[in-house]
């Protein structure tokens, strides 16, 4: 169900979205993939075409609307399509709400929720004229669960799971639009490499010391999601370490 599909996979300079990228382009997929670091891009590219697949790499900010429109844009001009939007661009520096890290607040809403909202927003009306398409995106544990240190990211993330639920009884029943919502836990990944609160250095100490999942945990999810037949929505994966109690 995913060969020959034309995926987007926002954020796919490490982590997460590179190991989707490689996981959907060995299912068959041609891949279009974005981040900021084009360098890191252009060397995934080169791993992607040395192993056979098709993919374009293209500088994109999800925080600027013009640039997801962009992207999209050059997508449909190279390929003609686009069936699958992963939208993994995401920030997580956790702090405490005392600490008054508005800055950081700013930028984790700017790229955690309005970065998806942009990058969807630059597809939807192809998938509705086209009447196929799969949204997936990429939530959290903390989507589900609030904890003391993350109550901006996991606004964020809450927000990303309503809006997977809002998108799907829109655009799922209506045009066949599949949606997923992806909500991993602790991943082995530069996320924690974000968390600038000194107090917090315990709790990524710990983190670093506790058998996470990798990132192709996460992509082998995304994979099952999307090649799962078009009667069946896979609308939501909760994923954790098996020793992660929340």
């Amino acid at each position: 169900m995913i060969k020959d599909k034309v995926a987007i996979v926002t954020g796919a300079s490490s982590g997460i979205g590179l190991a989707t990228a490689l996981a959907l382009s060995r299912a068959g997929a041609k891949v279009a993939i974005g981040a900021r670091r084009t360098d890191k891009l252009a060397d995934l590219a080169g791993v992607i075409e040395k192993e056979g697949g098709s993919v374009m790499y293209r500088r994109l900010d999800v925080t600027q609307r013009s640039e997801c429109e962009g992207f999209a844009a050059a997508v449909l001009e190279k390929w003609g399509s686009i069936d699958i939007l992963v939208n993994n661009a995401g920030l997580m520096p956790l702090s405490f709400f005392q600490s008054l890290k508005i800055d950081e607040w700013d930028r984790m809403v700017d790229v955690n929720l309005k970065g998806v909202l942009y990058c969807t927003a630059a597809v939807i009306s192809h998938m509705k004229e086209k009447k196929s398409g799969h949204i997936i995106n990429i939530s959290s544990v903390a989507g589900r669960t609030v904890f003391p240190s993350g109550s901006v990211y996991c606004a964020t993330k809450h927000a990303v799971t309503a809006l997977s639920e809002g998108l799907r009884q829109e655009f799922s029943t209506r045009s066949n639009v599949r949606v997923t919502c992806i909500e991993p836990g602790v991943v082995d990944t530069e996320l924690n490499s974000t968390i600038t609160d000194e107090s917090l250095a315990g709790f990524v100490k710990k983190a670093k010391e506790m058998e996470s999942l990798r990132a192709e945990d996460i992509a082998d999810a995304i994979v099952y999601a999307a090649g799962a037949p078009p009667h069946a929505n896979i609308n939501e994966i909760l994923i954790r370490p098996t020793t992660q109690e929340r």
